[in-house]
This record gives structure tokens, sequence and C-alpha cells, in this order.
């Protein structure tokens, strides 16, 4: 109970939470936020760490000149793309050991389904799964245990990195000093994390939908 209390501080207090840590680290805090935004993209067990939310709160602390946004947007861009060129080769290599053995969960079966599926759709789904948290932690995991091809994950890593780094850093720049949205930036952050996963709760319900029509 008292970690789930301290979770929710972290997420509804960002702004405050990441102000103490520049205030305490200084250019260290740099650092710090490019390890979270890598860790959260590059690694299937650490999808609980915030993403959106915390680009969204450094972009309005750098609007308030406590961070540099000329520093910020590229290092946590590389960052983000780093993230998932790291988690498609991890998946690229262990997959293959995953799939080899007899496994309840890992079946080569769902291998072949995820390299059609990213055959056919990696590019779109690779892009989009930025915005869904969660998602975008194990999709270029998936994607390299699926064999999708380096150079066609790359260009869409890299499209999709930029435009979701750009997206919330700079709407936190230009808008997360205005009145309403400081004055309320919890609840912000809640509508923020609420419309990152409002894609895969319709997704979900399509699914249940479908088969119940399906019976």
């Amino acid at each position: 109970m008292e970690l789930i209390s301290t979770v929710s501080d972290l997420f509804l207090h960002l702004d405050k939470n990441l102000a103490i840590v520049i205030q305490n680290y200084g250019l260290l805090s740099y650092f710090f936020l490019f390890l979270i935004i890598f860790l959260e993209t590059g690694f299937v067990v650490t999808p609980f760490l915030p993403g959106d939310s915390l680009l969204f709160a450094a972009g309005a602390l750098a609007a308030g000149q406590t961070l540099d946004v000329n520093l910020l947007f590229p290092s946590l861009a590389f960052a983000a793309v780093a993230g998932d060129t790291a988690n498609y080769w991890i998946g690229h290599y262990i997959g293959p050991r995953v799939f080899q053995g007899k496994s309840r969960f890992f079946k080569k079966e769902h291998l072949d389904r995820t390299h059609n599926f990213y055959e056919k759709h990696g590019g779109k789904a690779i892009i989009l799964a930025r915005f869904v948290p969660i998602v975008r932690t194990f999709a270029p995991f998936v994607a390299g245990v699926g064999k999708m091809k380096y150079k066609h994950f790359i260009a869409y890593n890299l499209i999709g990195g930029l435009v979701w780094v750009a997206l919330f850093i700079f709407g936190g720049y230009f808008f997360g000093n205005l009145p309403i949205v400081k004055n309320n930036f919890h609840l912000v952050i809640l509508v923020i994390i609420f419309l990152s996963i409002l894609p895969a709760i319709i997704e979900y319900l399509k699914h249940r939908q479908s088969a119940k029509s399906s019976l």
C-alpha cells in the first residue's frame, strides 16, 4: 500500500519532484532524465517508469528556465531512439533462444505470427506504439523477436522517437506554464496518462466485442 502511495505521488507531483531533483543535482539531472527514458523504452521489465508525463513535466520546467530545452530535446530524443534500438537487439538475440525449447508461453507459431505482422504493419506499429505506455516498451522487443528487418525498424524508430519526444517536450514547454495548467498540473498529468492508455483500452474492448460476436 505504501509503495502504491509513493508511485502515485511520483506521478501526480512529477513537476515538484523533478524540480527537487534538478535543484539538488543540477546538470546531472539531464543524465537521470536520459536514463529513465532509455530504460522505459529499452527494457521489457521497466514499462512502469514515467514516459509521456515525465517529458511533459521536463518541458514545462524548461519553459521556466529550470532546464535548457536546447539540451533537453536532443538528449531525450537520443535516449528514446537508443532505448528502442537496445530493446530490438535484446529481442533479436534472446528471442530465438526463448522459442527453441518447449514453453507454455513462447510458442514457435507466435514467433511466426509476430514476424508476419511486423512485415505487414511494422512501420505503423512501431510509430504508434510510442504513444501507448507499456506497449511502447514491448513493441521493439517483439519486432526484434519477429526478425523485423533492422533497416526498416531504425527508420520508424527514428520517426517515432523524434515525434514522441518533440510532442511532449514542446507541449510542456509551450503549455506547461499557463496558469490553468500550472495550477492543475496533477490533473493534466492524469489526463495525459488516460489519453495515452485510451487506444489500448479501445483495442481491448474491440477484441472482447469481436470475441463475443464469434461465439
